[in-house]
């Protein structure tokens, strides 16, 4: 029995009564960070396929909200729809008084806060780490419809590309953090802002 003992002394497995130390020496990680994250354009959309928690998201000069979500006289419905005014409009000129993306989402069962901030791009392509603008959305529970308003910073929108980060996230989270970026839209400010096509409107039937 002392030979056993003097062995698994000798081996190390008996504990010390000296300060601890691991058996094992860990080894030594290297410094790793995460890849920037890619998120999708939500600029061209297929119709009938939502993105995100979306069933539509649309830029827009403004909105309206839809005649027949009035009830009584004075009276809106819980939930009232709104229709984006020239959808899909990505040029503006450097007096538009704000940018508005509209949307439509799947019922929530929670509320959610929905953002948007918008980084300008310069001519190499590159996107600024600086916000110009940035705006915030609380929608409660059981409610479809809603709009960011990015108004235009001091006097006038300067010139040139700008791209849009748009977030989701709970009640009570950090709106604009990088893991609650879902998607990103584009517009650009121009002093005659050029002919395009305008988007659809979102399909009615569907609600």
């Amino acid at each position: 029995m002392g030979a056993v003992l003097c062995l698994v002394t000798g081996l190390g497995l008996v504990p010390s009564t000296g300060e601890g130390r691991d058996l094992l020496v860990p080894k030594e990680q290297a410094t790793t960070e995460f890849e920037p994250t890619e998120t999708p354009s939500m600029d061209v959309q297929q119709k009938g396929v939502p993105q995100s928690l979306f069933t539509w998201i649309r830029m827009a000069r403004g909105y309206e909200v839809e005649w027949d979500t009035f009830g009584r006289k004075g009276w809106y419905t819980q939930d009232p729809r709104l229709k984006p005014v020239a959808p899909g409009t990505t040029v503006f000129t450097p007096d538009t008084p704000a940018v508005y993306i509209v949307f439509e989402v799947a019922p929530l069962e929670d509320p959610a806060q929905f953002g948007a901030q918008v980084f300008p791009v310069g001519a190499d392509g590159k996107t600024s780490d600086r916000v110009v603008v940035r705006d915030s959305l609380e929608v409660p529970g059981h409610e479809r419809y809603g709009f960011l308003e990015l108004k235009k910073p001091a006097d006038q929108w300067p010139l040139g590309n700008y791209l849009v980060k748009i977030y989701i996230t709970s009640l009570g989270q950090q709106p604009f953090h990088a893991v609650n970026q879902v998607g990103t839209m584009r517009f650009t400010v121009a002093d005659q802002p050029a002919a395009t096509a305008p988007a659809p409107a979102p399909d009615a039937s569907a609600r």
